[in-house]
């Protein structure tokens, strides 16, 4: 089967081998009402409502939706607009922490019994992709299609990035367990856990959990980047292609991030629902590099200090990876559902972007077969008709184009702003 295209990238796994650490409670959290993808929940909770860990203080009742839950007990302080790195505009609830830590009534291990029960579950749970992406996870496991085969997501391609890597070392019962569970309640036969082959210890442990269980394959992808993206991952785990417009589901196929399935593995167990992300800090202003664990609705600003940030000579806060993360505007924004890496910056190159030299090098790499120069000519004088016909709505911002593009041309924004464009037509 023939390798898509992509980039080798250093990788820069600093964290590898740090040891999830507990950050302190915070005195206090924001949690904002949509930290997925899909429909912003409303507070279930008013000024003045003492709230407990695990009781859910968000909800919507459209099915494209994850409710929020409070990491914390204590008071709520205050309901406010909450703007969010993208821009998208939303309530928060504000909590003042008890310092308890009191577990609310509503936490308990969900009765599933069948299908509908099961998915239910998954839904009040809070799921969501902790890959970053946030794609509610009830969602994506409602699908009425035949699906053959359930692939887990551990590649985790992006450079600094280990968070999913740790939950690997630490957790691989519940990601076996949680992959048991899956293909149980939805009558899937068969599992792909697909990790990059600069995972070696992890590759070689669950080659030995699974050894004796010929439903789950234990997938070595090549450590190009972006073997982490969707579409990438299901054609280098079993050759079957999404073409645009269609949905994995189509293929038969499901791809759930790692870390997901080890949540879902515990919720089931103990019904606390998603309410902390494992983060990775790194970037050459932290002094201490680590993962940690943190509350969600927990400033930046404390996790930033928590690692020793310098935060003096901070000049960038990226959220996520360099190649597909987002800028951070403020450092007191809250921890989300899916954060899952913060890079603080205290110096980097700024490149000035010059005129395209047709030298063809993002056609080269990118795994989907577009030709970025084009479109970003396209996009310029607006021809939609031309940007259709280039298919940039494939395009999955994996930033690939801009990073080996020789003029310094910004050609994965490009992408973005023309697939605007055309839904705005």
């Amino acid at each position: 089967m023939k390798k898509l295209k992509g980039i080798r990238l250093k990788h820069r796994k600093n964290t590898e081998n740090s040891v999830t650490t507990e950050l302190p409670l915070p005195a206090e959290v924001t949690i904002p009402m949509s930290m997925t993808m899909g429909k912003f929940c409303q507070p279930l909770v008013k000024v003045g409502d003492e709230v407990r860990v695990g009781q859910k203080i968000g909800d919507c009742p459209e099915m494209f939706s994850a409710p929020v839950h409070s990491g914390v007990s204590g008071k709520v302080k205050l309901l406010k607009d909450y703007i969010a790195a993208n821009g998208a505009v939303c309530k928060a609830v504000v909590i003042e922490t008890d310092g308890l830590q009191t577990v609310s009534e509503e936490v308990k291990k969900p009765v599933v019994s069948d299908r509908e029960s099961f998915l239910n579950a998954v839904r009040e749970s809070g799921a969501c992709g902790l890959g970053g992406a946030g794609f509610p996870t009830h969602m994506k496991l409602s699908t009425k299609s035949p699906i053959d085969t359930l692939i887990v997501n551990a590649a985790e391609c992006e450079p600094y990035i280990t968070a999913d890597y740790r939950e690997m070392m630490e957790f691989p019962d519940d990601i076996i367990g949680g992959i048991n569970m899956i293909k149980t309640q939805l009558g899937i036969k068969n599992a792909k856990l697909a990790i990059e082959a600069n995972k070696p210890e992890a590759i070689n442990n669950f080659i030995k959990m699974a050894e004796n269980d010929d439903t789950i394959d234990i997938v070595t992808l090549p450590s190009v980047y972006p073997q982490g993206a969707e579409k990438i991952i299901i054609y280098n785990s079993t050759g079957r292609v999404v073409r645009e417009g269609e949905f994995p589901s189509d293929k038969g196929v499901i791809v759930i991030n790692v870390s997901t399935v080890a949540f879902l593995y515990r919720y089931m167990q103990n019904g606390m629902p998603l309410v902390k992300r494992r983060i990775t800090v790194d970037g050459n202003a932290v002094g201490e590099p680590k993962n940690v664990s943190a509350i969600i609705g927990t400033p930046f600003r404390e996790v930033l200090e928590f690692c020793k940030t310098d935060m003096d000579a901070l000049i960038k806060l990226i959220g996520g990876g360099p190649m597909m993360g987002m800028s951070i505007p403020d450092i007191d924004m809250p921890v989300v559902k899916t954060s899952n890496a913060l890079l603080a910056v205290k110096s980097y190159d700024i490149r000035k972007p010059s005129n395209c030299i047709r030298c063809g090098r993002c056609v080269r790499v990118c795994s989907l077969g577009l030709i970025p120069a084009d479109i970003d000519r396209a996009y310029r004088i607006r021809n939609i008709e031309e940007l259709k016909k280039l298919n940039v709505s494939l395009c999955m911002n994996c930033g690939s184009c801009t990073f080996v593009c020789p003029a310094n041309r910004k050609l994965a924004e490009t992408n973005q702003l023309a697939k605007a464009l055309i839904r705005g037509k």
